[in-house]
């Protein structure tokens, strides 16, 4: 079937169920991925030291929409892929924009550890920590990676999770954030073997996967101070007080220091840094076209984006309502009650009802209810 994405038009497979099928694997619902990817690509060509496109690897290509979208904004595209009849699609449909590129039929790995790019964009079927170690290897600039195994990322899969992601997932009320944080995780303690410092300019957790982009500093200094971001959060089960603690060495809480309960959960090494730079994520709105099919869905995930708050964990106005047996209220007039209270507050890409703040879960019940 004929696929119509920005500026260019594709051919793929028949798709039955939005990516399943016996054909080159090809997801619909992924859309919206690749026009923030377009839109940062735009973005990071005018932060280069040319101010210019530059190589950019598709490193797991399918029907190479990505690779072909990426060509069509001027950059130097190769396209890989382990199977042949992915490899003779990218070029049919290189060929069928009037766009050059170049398609080779590698595995990805041993392609990333024989030549660098200077993008490297990681998006395949599952867990993509496989591609990690060459991918930080390869990438010069920028390291693009999609992770589409949530229910491991999450804790809903624990033993899965813990035997890819090398941290202690945990099927929390804020699951998806908890995803994005172990992606992160490990993907930086992969980079720092490398002696590269792995910066997250732009995350986010999308229904069912996890798109991030790691500018790439290459000093082992770097790789330092990325690893000093991981630590853990602690999570209580009864009464949904967590706090979260920097290091590498775990230092669990035995009991809730608010109802005293002894269910606490610790999860990682997570992430616990920045997961986005607002002032990145504004300038990619500021490239986001009329002609991206999902433009509006987009621009408004940035602008959430942009305004929220750094903090590791959020919360869900709803669940907290629930668990506290009152009714919940507009979430304009829940946060505006929290800033009166002295703190800082912002709603959350994660969901409508959800929302970070530094206060602390009884003092969000103090300053709300």
């Amino acid at each position: 079937m004929e696929v119509r994405e920005g500026n260019v038009t594709v051919e793929v497979p028949e798709q039955p169920e939005a990516g399943a099928g016996e054909g080159v694997f090809f997801n619909p619902d992924q859309e919206l991925n690749r026009d923030l990817t377009v839109a940062v690509l735009r973005e990071h060509a005018t932060r280069r030291h040319d101010g210019r496109p530059g190589e950019y690897l598709d490193a797991t290509a399918a029907s190479g929409i990505r690779g072909v979208r990426a060509a069509s904004e001027g950059w130097d595209v190769t396209c890989c892929d382990v199977d042949e009849e992915a490899v003779e699609l990218a070029r049919e449909n290189l060929a069928r924009n009037d766009l050059a590129g170049e398609v080779v039929h590698r595995n990805a790995n041993a392609l990333m550890y024989e030549h660098r790019f200077d993008v490297v964009d990681v998006d395949p079927f599952g867990t993509p920590i496989p591609f990690a170690d060459a991918a930080f290897r390869s990438g010069r600039e920028l390291v693009c990676i999609t992770a589409t195994d949530t229910a491991p990322l999450c804790g809903a899969h624990f033993e899965s999770g813990v035997r890819k992601y090398g941290a202690i997932p945990r099927n929390t009320d804020f699951h998806a954030e908890m995803g994005l944080r172990v992606l992160l995780s490990a993907l930086v303690r992969t980079a720092a073997r490398y002696d590269v410092g792995a910066e997250p300019v732009f995350s986010h957790a999308t229904r069912h996967y996890v798109r991030t982009y790691l500018r790439v500093h290459n000093r082992a200094t770097d790789a330092n101070d990325a690893l000093d971001e991981l630590g853990y959060v602690y999570h209580c089960e009864d009464c949904l007080y967590r706090e979260h603690a920097f290091g590498l060495v775990a230092n669990p809480v035995d009991t809730c220091p608010l109802c005293e309960g002894t269910r606490v959960q610790a999860a990682g090494p997570l992430w616990l840094g920045a997961a986005h730079d607002p002032a990145f994520v504004e300038a990619v709105r500021g490239r986001i076209t009329d002609e991206m099919g999902t433009a509006k869905r987009a621009g408004r995930l940035c602008e959430r984006l942009e305004g929220e708050l750094h903090e590791p964990t959020h919360y869900d106005q709803h669940r907290l309502s629930k668990e506290w047996n009152i009714s919940a209220i507009g979430m304009d007039e829940f946060l505006d009650r929290l800033r009166e209270a002295g703190f800082a507050a912002s709603r959350t890409h994660f969901g409508g009802t959800t929302f970070k703040t530094d206060a602390d879960v009884g003092e969000i019940r103090r300053a709300t209810t």
